[in-house]
């Protein structure tokens, strides 16, 4: 008697996912039939003219999903507070002025318009590159380490905080 009642169950399994399949053929008639409406859609012929409309190209602005270190960061003294943006290319920072100095100084012989900032916890951040677009900032840090490399492979981005 089970296996009566196994056997019916199996074969109305059957039948119920069967009959719920797609059938390709009813597709690919479907996929005909539209194939052929669009080779037998008249063609309208639109005599040349030339239509020239004022366009004004729109830029979207470049964004990056770069990390950033947010800091409270001043130029040190003697420095040119002017030449400090939003994000900042950092690559190195110091408590030995000493250290920091001498880095800057290095990277201003090789052309960089390197400068000294401060945080509020005395750390001296040499930094070689600053920007108001982070887009911006993090190709000059990827520049820097490509440059440099393996010297400057922790530069980093800071985001000063006003």
């Amino acid at each position: 008697m089970n296996k009566i009642w196994l056997f019916g169950a199996a074969i109305s399994m059957v039948l119920a996912l069967g009959s719920c399949k797609p059938k390709q053929s009813a597709y690919k008639a479907a996929y005909e039939q539209a194939k052929e409406k669009e080779t037998t859609a008249p063609v309208e012929v639109v005599e040349d003219t030339e239509v020239v409309e004022d366009v004004t190209p729109v830029s979207k602005p470049r964004v990056s999903s770069a990390t950033t270190r947010t800091e409270r960061i001043n130029a040190a003294q003697g420095e040119d507070a002017s030449r400090l943006k939003r994000y900042s290319v950092v690559i190195g920072s110091f408590k030995n002025r000493t250290n920091a100095y001498s880095l800057k100084e290095r990277m201003q012989r090789d052309g960089y318009n390197a400068v000294l900032g401060e945080n509020e916890q005395g750390m001296l951040r040499v930094i070689v590159a600053s920007f108001d677009n982070k887009a911006d900032a993090a190709d000059s840090r990827d520049a820097i380490k490509s440059k440099y490399a393996p010297n400057f492979q922790d530069a980093w981005l800071l985001e000063r905080q006003y």
